[in-house]
């Protein structure tokens, strides 16, 4: 049915397109903020620009300025991103989008540092960790469920977060800031001929804004890439990643009203060890003018030491994860004729194969009192997609793309001594669909329609006891219709899109459950509007500013909870906007003033008034730097300037719990680059 609805659209659009043809120009459907944008080779395979939906970009520049805890509050300044701020030290937050929640049931997006997959098995984000600011050359996310590329983790699109490869240069920052926070990060590149060289020492220390909130992080990194010619790339990268931190727990109602800044005596001993290392990889090959392949092999490797207690009513928990995962993705890209007609054909794949195991204990003050948890579990998944972009003519393109997924994998319950297979989702069909229209000069009409896929996680991926009946991927099915006006002098962009997203049998994980398996939400439905516009109206002035409306829906409940039907999903705002102004017409003067917000949340799908409604926010930020030389920078930033109260809530069956985030917090910097 969206199919046909987009046929008719777009074919009522060809009569004005056909006039203008001669002043069309390629399709381009992305959205910037910040300048030095990462633009990958033209045509190259794998390459998100084949890809016609939604996709944001934050530059290298906005990123390298910034002063944030973790990398992962960076993605909360690109358009209709919700950023989950848990504030309990390593497990600290995620950003999440197209009415999908930052809470860890359901993790719908596919996290790459530089193309490499990045997500642990659950689908949460820790590898982004190992990213510091200074070494980002870019953040790209790609919204919606056309794209091909990837299978595992992409139910809503996927982030890609692109670090700095060759150049030779030194860039150092050194920070101090409010609630003792102390940073050092250095970025080096070195290239000699065909040979690059690029490095990352970081190092952040704070006590913060809570009690009990000393956070300790060190990343190391190195990528060392060989050109055999302009045609062909080989490389590695490595990253080591090291935190300790403090929790301060969650406060109940009546305590983050009286002092936001409390820890609860029952958090003195949670914390969080975590140590992360994953080595990449990398070959890129223009084989001829019409081939191209790129391939990718890795390893990741993450353990998790967690000591937490939710709240005094309940025990402290040690949970310690361990896991490993192996994987190869690749893909070749052929461009060229069908006749008169220019076309695209792209086949790629990826294989993983994870080695996991989830442990935990019953704690008292750290000291074990008895074992809740031994599971040893495998997951394997592999998938293979083709893609075509024909163009019949200048201002039309088709870009038709299927991708089929399968799993594999066992369980082991070492603790009572039972295993089960994982269920038998079959073959993972999805198909996809997308057109663009370009009928005049600056301007796409573009829409899109396709399929992803959701999978248990956890133990939630096996047939446990006493289920004898295998589950049924859960199937995402999404549209998105949307223009995007450029203008040629680049002083004005703007992007308007409607979309939608229905899931059958939606799962989400029982995320304090003993087992670790999920539970079944029903059929969902996600939809919204969101706007983007950005505009430099003189030169050293730049403005930009986001606006998204969402919704989501249980349309078909549960059996168990039929009271559930038409309620709204737990942790999901309405609206989320973003805006920020940036001057630099004043030399070596830099002005950035930026703010982030949304509106409140369910705490749960039962959606009781009881329980309040919670989460809305409003936050100022601004950034002052002068430049003292072409190579010394000082500057001066401010996050929540305005001091607002906000607080990331969640219910846990009979209490709201509270966790509140900073209050203003000043950071001072000296950057040097060489």
């Amino acid at each position: 049915m969206y199919i046909s609805r987009f046929a008719l659209a777009f074919a009522a659009l060809s009569i004005p397109a056909a006039v203008h043809a001669e002043e069309a120009e390629r399709a381009d459907t992305s959205f910037s903020v910040g300048n030095e944008i990462v633009v990958t080779a033209r045509g190259m395979a794998g390459n998100s620009a084949n890809v016609i939906t939604s996709v944001d970009k934050l530059g290298g520049d906005v990123a390298q300025n910034a002063n944030v805890d973790y990398a992962w509050e960076l993605v909360g300044r690109l358009p209709g991103v919700l950023i989950t701020d848990f504030g309990q030290g390593g497990v600290s937050g995620k950003f999440s989008f197209r009415g999908f929640n930052g809470e860890g049931e359901i993790n719908a997006v596919k996290l790459l540092i530089d193309g490499v997959p990045s997500n642990s098995n659950d689908g949460n984000m820790p590898f982004i960790d190992t990213v510091f600011p200074i070494e980002i050359a870019g953040v790209e996310v790609v919204r919606g469920t056309s794209d091909p590329r990837y299978g595992l983790h992409a139910i809503a699109g996927n982030a890609n977060m692109i670090t700095r490869r060759g150049g030779t240069y030194l860039d150092a920052k050194l920070s101090a800031g409010s609630y003792s926070t102390y940073e050092a990060q250095m970025s080096a590149g070195l290239e000699r001929g065909k040979f690059s060289q690029n490095y990352l020492v970081a190092y952040r220390n704070a006590q913060g804004y809570r009690t009990h909130g000393d956070l300790d992080r060190l990343s190391l990194s190195g990528k060392w890439f060989y050109n055999f010619s302009e045609d062909v790339s080989l490389g590695a990268i490595a990253r080591y990643y090291t935190s300790d931190a403090e929790e301060p727990g969650y406060l109940t109602l009546g305590e983050v009203r009286s002092n936001p800044r409390q820890s609860p005596v029952h958090n003195a001993t949670d914390g969080d060890e975590r140590r992360i290392q994953q080595y990449s990889l990398h070959l890129d090959a223009a084989v001829s003018d019409a081939l191209d392949v790129t391939a990718k092999a890795y390893f990741n490797r993450f353990r998790d030491n967690r000591y937490v207690r939710f709240s005094s009513t309940v025990s402290q928990q040690r949970r310690v994860t361990q896991e490993n995962h192996w994987g190869v993705m690749g893909a070749v890209h052929y461009h060229g004729q069908l006749g008169v007609m220019p076309l695209m054909l792209e086949v790629g794949g990826d294989m993983q194969w994870q080695d996991n195991a989830s442990l935990r204990y019953l704690t008292n003050q750290r000291v074990v009192t008895s074992q809740t948890r031994d599971q040893q579990f495998n997951l394997n998944v592999g998938g293979a997609y083709v893609q075509a972009i024909l163009e019949p003519t200048p201002w039309l393109k088709i870009t038709p793309a299927w991708r089929l997924d399968w799993t594999s994998g066992d369980f082991a319950n070492r603790l009572n001594g039972s295993s089960a297979p994982i269920h038998k989702y079959g073959t993972i069909s999805q198909p996809k669909l997308s057109v663009a229209i370009t009928p005049l000069q600056g301007v796409t009409l573009y829409g899109n329609w396709g399929k992803t896929f959701q999978i248990g996680l956890a133990a939630g991926a096996y047939l446990l006891p006493p289920q004898t009946t295998n589950l049924n991927p859960s199937i995402n099915e999404g549209w998105e219709a949307g223009v995007r006006y450029a203008a040629p002098d680049g002083r004005i962009e703007a992007r308007l899109a409607a979309w939608e997203q229905s899931a059958s049998d939606e799962i989400k994980r029982k995320l304090n459950g003993a087992v670790g398996d999920s539970e079944n939400v029903g059929s969902t439905k996600r939809w919204g509007v969101d706007f983007q516009l950005s505009a430099k109206p003189v030169d050293g002035l730049a403005m930009w500013g986001a606006l998204a409306w969402q919704k989501s829906r249980i349309t078909k409940p549960d059996p168990f909870f039929p009271q559930y039907l038409g309620n709204e999903i737990d942790h999901v705002p309405h609206w989320l906007w973003s805006g920020g102004v940036d001057f630099t017409g004043i030399d070596r003067l830099r002005v950035s003033v930026w703010a982030n917000g949304q509106s409140a949340y369910w705490l749960t799908n039962a959606n009781n008034p009881a329980h309040g409604q919670f989460g809305s926010k409003a936050v100022v930020n601004a950034e002052l730097a002068y430049r003292l030389s072409n190579a010394v920078e000082l500057s001066l930033s401010a996050k929540n300037l305005t001091g607002d109260h906000y607080e990331y809530v969640w219910h846990d069956g009979a209490q709201s719990l509270h966790s509140p985030a900073d209050d203003t917090a000043l950071t001072a910097s000296v950057r040097v680059k060489l």
